[in-house]
């Protein structure tokens, strides 16, 4: 297996989106603070924890094919995409995954709602009966209800004052600027 550096850059902050129960939302807001982040010109990564595992691969193609082999590490390229498949013993540390990814602006991970980065936790009154995270944890809530707890909090649909605050706090500005 290939050695990637776990040392997180600086210069490209990571922000979890979490929430204390499936179907609290996550989705549905970083889709919106993607098009949000896109619109203001920003490079973005998202990573996505799926505890259960994932197959991308289709039975019979020929990256399939490669991995069933034996193959590690299969890469499939394109004029428009690039999508590398790595076959690991065990889950690897957010730091080593995100290790892994360059050239962007800002990283965006869900799912990770026990890691160690900061995170916007999504509450929605019907479906949770208190926060998850530790308020230390926290840079922002987003919910259909007010918090009076310090931390800034926003509406569910509000991605524009998300990626301001994402903007002041980590100086995140577009790759062309």
């Amino acid at each position: 297996m290939q050695s990637y550096s776990t040392e997180v850059r600086p210069q490209i902050p990571v922000i979890s989106i979490v929430g204390g129960k499936s179907n609290s939302g996550k989705t549905t807001l970083l889709v919106k603070i993607i098009h949000e982040a896109k619109r203001r010109g920003w490079r973005v990564a998202t990573l996505k924890h799926d505890v259960h595992g994932f197959e991308m691969d289709q039975p019979g193609k020929d990256t399939w094919r490669h991995a069933q082999a034996g193959a590690d590490v299969v890469a499939i390229s394109s004029p428009r995409k690039i999508a590398i498949l790595e076959s690991v013993s065990e889950d690897q540390p957010l730091d080593e995954v995100i290790a892994r990814i360059q050239g962007v602006d800002v990283i965006f991970t869900e799912g990770y709602k026990h890691g160690n980065k900061p995170k916007i936790e999504v509450y929605r009154s019907l479906v949770h009966q208190e926060l998850f995270s530790k308020p230390e944890e926290l840079i922002a809530i987003v919910s259909d209800i007010s918090f009076d707890n310090g931390i800034p909090c926003f509406g569910l649909d509000d991605a524009q004052g998300i990626c301001d605050l994402i903007a002041e706090k980590y100086g995140v500005k577009s790759s062309a600027q």
